[in-house]
């Protein structure tokens, strides 16, 4: 006897799939929101690089702020920068004029959440010897 081809799925087979793909887009759903959690964690943080190397670029290039000199300023109300320039490398008893290194400390903070954060960024220029005032 020539049984009839039976087309289609049973109920069984059914409800296994769709509980297969039930997990998997929970998954999936899950994942993504992780992931924007971390993405719109991560924005701060690349603001902050990008405004420390910004401004460490511009430390570097200004030769008119002294040494053991410390700055401060507001980017806007929740975040700003402070930096500390010192002398790294002299010799001692150099004269005016004598290449020395200069060390410049930046850290730049923002809030985000209620927390406040910081990036550390340290940075090196060539100057001289300072002339010394007189009184």
């Amino acid at each position: 006897m020539r049984r009839a081809s039976q087309s289609g799925f049973t109920l069984l087979e059914v409800l296994v799939a769709t509980t297969i793909m039930a997990i998997a887009v929970v998954t999936l759903l899950g994942g993504i929101g992780t992931s924007m959690r971390n993405a719109s964690r991560l924005t701060g943080y690349d603001q902050a690089v990008m405004r420390a190397h910004s401004k460490m670029d511009e430390l570097i290039a200004n030769h008119r702020v002294p040494p053991n000199t410390d700055l401060e300023e507001l980017f806007d109300p929740t975040s700003g920068w402070r930096a500390h320039l010192s002398a790294f490398e002299t010799l001692t008893g150099a004269p005016a004029g004598t290449p020395m290194l200069e060390r410049i400390q930046l850290e730049i903070w923002w809030t985000e959440a209620g927390q406040r954060h910081t990036f550390p960024l340290e940075g090196y220029r060539r100057a001289f010897v300072p002339i010394p005032s007189t009184p």
